[in-house]
């Protein structure tokens, strides 16, 4: 695809694009998207946890724990964040890094536990 294809239309347009493509499981093209809007407008977290999702997904896991430690520097408390941290890093072998990051996910939540989490963001 051509590159003007992802920078066409605005914010919302290409935010709607790249929930599109995720929904489609084309998640390399959705992380494509993603990654100007986060360029763009590097504060918001949505569009970052979307692109850490993809990435995650992807089985890109470098680029998606990166993400999600950019989330966590600007919202140490974002609880899907430290979730899908903890996730990211088992999928990487790394369960005693894990393990902080779940155990820190589920006290967030509390009775609802780190599944109910998930669920919540459509895992």
């Amino acid at each position: 695809m051509d590159d003007t294809y992802y920078e066409f239309g605005t914010p919302a347009d290409r935010w709607d694009r790249a929930q599109l493509f995720f929904e489609s499981k084309e998640y390399a093209t959705a992380a494509r998207i993603l990654g100007g809007l986060v360029q763009e407008a590097p504060d918001l977290v949505a569009p970052r946890l979307l692109l850490a999702r993809a990435y995650y997904h992807s089985a890109r896991l470098v680029k998606a724990e990166a993400e999600l430690r950019r989330v966590l520097e600007r919202d140490p408390v974002e609880e899907y964040a430290r979730l899908m941290l903890g996730r990211t890093l088992e999928r990487q072998g790394r369960d005693a890094d894990a393990a902080t990051h779940l155990r820190m996910s589920h006290a967030m939540t509390g009775a609802l536990g780190p599944e109910s989490a998930e669920q919540r963001h459509g895992e």
